[in-house]
């Protein structure tokens, strides 16, 4: 199967992005490239890749904004948001008093990230939200990645 170049979206964003990508000693020095990361944004790549093969070009609404329901009916979207916050928060042990979230999870991270993403109806905000999204997936991959190498150098099944 052909794979798109992940580097060619036509987007100015996308432009940019890989523009500060390869040029990052001076663009940005804060931002340190593993080859881990590079392979995992990869394989994140190739899914955008195999997903414009199976359903072609996706154009459908944001359906985001604060007032935006889900169609379960627990809320809108702002109101989810600030809910998966304190559950965050809470789990981190940064409002004493509910540790009953339990410990912090990758479940708690990544679904502040997506719930804040589906509250914002500006474009531009929900883009980086995106980002952010994006950003604590990979992370997640990383960590389980991580997980997994040290199962196997152990000995131990997954």
């Amino acid at each position: 199967m052909n794979y798109l170049n992940p580097h060619t979206t036509g987007t100015d964003h996308a432009t940019e992005a890989v523009n500060a990508w390869h040029n990052r000693d001076t663009a940005d020095p804060d931002v340190e490239r593993t080859d881990h990361t590079a392979r995992v944004l990869y394989e994140v790549a190739r899914e955008r890749s195999r997903q414009d093969a199976k359903f072609g070009p996706q154009n459908h609404p944001d359906g985001t904004g604060p007032r935006q329901a889900i169609a379960i009916g627990i809320g809108h979207m702002g109101e989810i948001a600030d809910q998966m916050r304190r559950a965050t928060n809470a789990a981190a042990g940064r409002l004493p008093g509910l540790e009953h979230h339990g410990p912090l999870t990758w479940r708690h991270v990544l679904l502040e990230e997506v719930f804040e993403a589906l509250a914002e109806d500006d474009p531009a905000k929900l883009r980086t939200e995106l980002v952010q999204v994006a950003a604590t997936a990979t992370v997640w991959i990383e960590a389980i990645d991580r997980r997994l190498a040290k199962l196997a150098a152990e000995g131990t099944p997954a």
